[in-house]
Parts: structure tokens; C-alpha cells; sequence
């Protein structure tokens, strides 16, 4: 007996239980539509994070330039948090997307 993903919830199961403990996902029947579900489920994951990230970056750009000068004090400390958190999300985000579409369905 080993520990596996549910294709439904992602959640570690039995390998011999029949039906998941946490989702009640039937594990008996076909799981290649619930695996491709769940690969759909994280892809729109991942692009909801990618579009947080950059809706945040796009923020650091509109405090620092807010009122047509650049900031100064705490408002570009924000800002810059916003730009630098933004765009590391995002780049972090691209690539687990890159690594996810490798993966076979």
C-alpha cells in the first residue's frame, strides 16, 4: 500500500481505497478524466497567480508615478515592494506554468 494523489483534490490517499476520503472522487472508474481535470484545475491556478503578480506589479508602477512625479519617502518604499514582489511572482509563476505544461496529461 503506498500514499497517491486524489485526481480530484490533490489530496495523499491510499493507493487501494476506492473512493477518496477527503472529495468522495470515485477512484474505481476512469481516472484519466479526473486526472485531466485536475491538470486543468492547476493550469487555471497558475494563471490566476501569474495575473495577481502582475496586477501587482502594474501597481508598484501606478503609486510610483501617481500625481506625474516619482515618489519619495513611504510611498516608494510601496511602490518598490510592489514592482519587486510583482515581477519575482511573476517570473516564479511563468516558470511553474513552463513545468506544469511539460508534464503529460
Amino acid at each position: 500500500m503506498a500514499l497517491i494523489q486524489c485526481p480530484s483534490c490533490q489530496k495523499r490517499i491510499s493507493s487501494k481505497a476506492t473512493t477518496c476520503s477527503f472529495c468522495n472522487a470515485d477512484l474505481t472508474g476512469n481516472t484519466d478524466s479526473l486526472t485531466t481535470i485536475s491538470h486543468i484545475k492547476r493550469s487555471n491556478q497558475l494563471m490566476n497567480h501569474s495575473m495577481l503578480s502582475m496586477t501587482l506589479f502594474i501597481a508598484g508602477v501606478v503609486i510610483w508615478f501617481w500625481g506625474g512625479e516619482p515618489a519619495q519617502g513611504i510611498r516608494s518604499y510601496i511602490a518598490g515592494a510592489c514592482f519587486v514582489l510583482g515581477f519575482v511572482g511573476y517570473m516564479i509563476t511563468r516558470v511553474r506554468m513552463v513545468l506544469h505544461k511539460r508534464k503529460s496529461v
